[in-house]
């Protein structure tokens, strides 16, 4: 494939204004640098890795504040929102009273000036995800990064393309991943106990977000504290309201999110993508809709995804649920003797020798009921699998730590670029057709939708200028 960022690159210019943080070294602005990709930073165990934050608060806090606790050096924070970068610099002082923390309020900044970063996290909204991260990558550091990776389809095979260039190590943020039970029913997939499968069915009680809504009129003043122009990023402008976007429910909206899917299917769909070892999607289509507009994701839909055949196993078809939708109880009789109900969010996998389900988003906790079986048992406890051996390395830690060690040549994490990138190309086409009535073909190997330029329109962010990456 190839890359040419001035085939994607359109909007308007943008000065890249900076914000005053209290009680932080701060820096003037000036000119953004693009260096050459710098080969990633060798550590060894036992050393400290120097760690820059991009996006502070939130899910951002439960990304780093682990790495902090296991004695890593937070050298830098970097969040749009003051508050968030001054509650992370009190964790800091507080444990290490007299620590040096370099802040930022616009990520360019950071990268620009900070050059002993062995690693970074970023955990913002979706449409910062590539920017940011790609940067870094260049500049040799070694990324975690929230799910679902990045926005857009040319991101993520471009996300692809400077981390192996890079030689960094990666890991993305579907937590669940890390689970030993995941990992277990992972390797009982694998082992071939439902035989064929060519049913999947996946489902989310998200949004918990607004979503087919259209955008707000009106425009409201911008916080002290928060530097919007670094907000939007990417993103093309648009004014600021109050409690719209910043904070959480920028989910929705097209320019910055990916909706549900793209929330929660990095980890419902976690122990399927994994265990029948999918590959390529091969066509989407939304079977049901409600709420759909140009400016929101729907409301709620039900997402029929094709995934080709590979070694000798036959194509799947999986069916995404969003909005609280959820497959027919007709579906899975040996759940409802068992469970009594459809779980509020899970995965169902059909075979021709069995089914799975799993109860929960992150699938740790499984049940199986084999062919003529009348009822489902837990995974770890049926008689029929506790004999089939682990081949899949369990982690030491968790999933934060995982990646902490494994720049440091103790681990190997378990969502790098091998696993994200395809899951997440997938997913995309799913929300490709969420927007796109109709039949997609999609050819991932000419990274282009068949016959369908409306599609095909929706695989390249917008970049403004000043943001490019």
């Amino acid at each position: 494939m190839n890359f040419n960022r001035r085939d994607f690159i359109k909007g308007s210019a943008v000065s890249a204004a900076g914000l005053t943080l209290g009680g932080c070294e701060t820096f003037g602005s000036g000119a953004f640098s693009y260096p050459d990709i710098t080969a990633a930073k060798a550590k060894k165990p036992g050393d400290k890795l120097n760690i820059g934050v991009i996006g502070a608060g939130g899910k951002g806090w439960s990304d780093w504040t682990p790495m902090f606790d296991n004695g890593e050096n937070i050298v830098a924070l970097c969040d749009v929102d003051r508050t968030a970068v001054d509650k992370g610099v009190a964790k800091i002082r507080e444990k290490n009273p007299g620590a040096t923390v370099k802040c930022y309020s616009d990520y360019r900044k950071m990268l620009d000036e900070c050059k002993n970063l062995d690693a970074v996290t970023v955990s913002t909204p979706d449409h910062t995800h590539a920017p940011a991260a790609i940067r870094a990558m260049k500049q040799g550091c070694n990324i975690y990064i929230q799910k679902p990776l990045v926005r857009t389809i040319w991101e993520a095979r471009y996300f692809e393309k400077i981390a192996k260039a890079s030689g960094v190590i990666t890991q993305m943020g579907n937590q669940g991943s890390s689970y030993d039970g995941l990992r277990r029913n992972v390797e009982l997939l694998q082992a071939g106990i439902l035989g064929k499968v060519t049913e999947v069915h996946v489902w989310t009680n998200r949004p918990v977000w607004p979503q087919a809504i259209a955008r707000p009129a009106g425009e409201d003043a911008v916080p002290d504290t928060l530097n919007w122009d670094c907000w939007l990023g990417t993103a093309p402008l648009r004014p600021y309201k109050k409690d719209v976007y910043h904070r959480f429910k920028w989910r929705g909206f097209l320019d910055f999110g990916t909706g549900a899917f793209g929330d929660m299917a990095c980890h419902t769909m976690n122990v399927p993508f994994r265990g029948l070892e999918l590959e390529d999607v091969i066509a989407a289509e939304t079977m049901m809709i409600e709420g759909k507009n140009d400016e929101t994701y729907p409301a709620k839909s039900i997402v029929k995804m094709t995934y080709g055949a590979r070694k000798g196993m036959p194509e799947v078809n999986l069916f995404w649920y969003d909005g609280k939708e959820k497959p027919s109880a007709d579906k899975m009789p040996q759940v409802i003797a068992t469970l009594g109900a459809v779980p509020n969010t899970g995965c169902l996998i059909i075979g021709d020798k069995g089914m799975m389900v799993s109860t929960n988003d992150y699938g740790k906790e499984a049940y199986v009921a084999l062919k003529g079986e009348k009822k489902m048992k837990s995974t770890s406890k049926h008689p029929a699998l506790v004999d089939i051996p682990q081949t899949i390395e369990r982690c030491k830690s968790n999933h934060y730590l995982e990646f902490v060690n494994a720049c440091k040549g103790t681990e190997h994490t378990y969502s790098d670029i091998d696993h994200s990138v395809p899951m997440l190309e997938g997913m995309l086409v799913g929300c490709a057709a969420q927007q796109v009535p109709g039949k997609l073909v999609w050819n991932s190997r000419k990274q282009k939708f068949i016959g369908n330029e409306a599609a095909n329109d929706l695989l390249h962010p917008h970049i403004r200028k000043g943001f490019e990456y």
